[in-house]
């Protein structure tokens, strides 16, 4: 399933609408689509499959549901007249998404998976988001402008709760930007900061913040544990996206896509430094990453001579084992789906590719 939206209306500030494709597999064909799905205000937004067998799309300023037909069940205008980034879906079902807010406190709507009613009443965060939700069970992270914080949600009384015991102010004095989306790995959450940048065809040199971006942990546990650390150290420093988690090796990978730099380190506890493992300068990096942890690959994205390439690196060294050049002007931003048998479908602004490792290629 792909879901498309128009960009070009939000240019001169139309409402726009959102698709929803099934495509086939391997030739990429479009078997059905979807109506067209009322969005209003724009921003590249999310869809999910549920638990109860339909989907879930989250775009503009709507929630829609779909079957496997695409065909609409129901739809929700959201409370805000601003786009909603995407959503999460939280253990028990239900989702959680909230509209992206530079300047006022950004609301969280919880909405019931079957016909997308109103699970309770909105939650204003105490402070504006840019970033798109992070969960782990029925907890949801929110980085916001400055710091990031949690809410859980709690079945007794249908509602989320504030975590006022964990919180992190990750800007402090700096003159740092916003951070963008938070990974959970069950003992900490990494993000990325330096997220505010004037991208229109690549995130190369687009930084608008003169200092350097930089990795973040946060512990779980303990709000005021935590680790900061710049990434290549160049001013400038910019991104959309999070940073990848290979637990199980306990390595982070990182980068820069205005100064076109990444770098790997290996992570132990909080009262560890991370151990730089490689690094990758002049790598077009931008797009949300996919790993591979039974053969601990890594499948990222390298934008040079104004085209997108797919590139296979070993997450242990940074070698690089493939790429594959799929074309496209701009570059890409946006997520990637996993395959069924080493295969992804790489999405960037304006085409969707499916890449495959060959089986002679190790």
């Amino acid at each position: 399933f792909l879901l498309t939206h128009q960009a070009l209306r939000s240019r001169v500030r139309l409402p726009t609408f959102a698709r929803v494709q099934r495509i086939d597999p391997i030739t990429l064909k479009t078997m059905v689509t979807s109506p067209a799905l009322q969005g209003g205000p724009m921003w590249p937004g999310g869809m999910a499959l549920h638990a109860n067998g339909d989907l879930h799309v989250v775009y503009g300023r709507y929630a829609h549901q779909l079957d496997l037909n695409c065909e609409v069940i129901s739809k929700r205008q959201l409370p805000v007249n601003q786009p909603y980034n995407s959503f999460v879906t939280l253990d028990n079902g239900l989702l959680v998404t909230k509209n992206l807010s530079a300047s006022h406190h950004a609301h969280l709507s919880v909405l019931h998976p079957d016909r997308l009613d109103y699970a309770s009443e909105d939650t204003k965060a105490p402070e504006p988001s840019i970033a798109r939700l992070s969960s782990l069970g029925n907890t949801v992270y929110i980085v916001g402008v400055r710091s990031i914080f949690r809410y859980h949600w709690n079945s007794a009384v249908q509602k989320l709760e504030f975590d006022s015991s964990w919180r992190h102010d990750y800007i402090g004095n700096t003159s740092q930007t916003y951070g963008w989306d938070a990974v959970i790995d069950g003992e900490s959450a990494w993000f990325m900061d330096n997220g505010k940048h004037n991208y229109r065809i690549r995130m190369i040199g687009r930084g608008v913040n003169p200092s350097a971006n930089r990795l973040i942990r946060v512990s779980l546990a303990d709000a005021r544990q935590s680790q900061t650390i710049e990434i290549s150290g160049i001013t400038g420093g910019s991104i959309t996206n999070p940073p990848l988690i290979d637990f199980e090796r306990r390595i982070v990978v990182a980068y820069d896509s205005a100064n076109c730099f990444m770098r790997a380190w290996r992570f132990g506890n909080f009262d560890c430094d991370l151990t730089p493992l490689w690094e990758k300068r002049e790598f077009g990096c931008a797009s949300h990453m996919i790993l591979y942890p039974d053969t601990g690959e890594m499948v990222t994205n390298d934008y040079r001579r104004f085209g997108e390439e797919v590139v296979l690196l070993d997450i242990e060294t940074g070698a690089e084992k493939s790429r594959v050049r799929i074309g496209g002007y701009m570059q890409g931003v946006v997520f990637p789906g996993v395959g069924w048998n080493r295969d992804i479908y790489w999405c960037s602004m304006g085409r969707v590719a499916r890449v495959y490792v060959d089986g002679e290629t190790r």
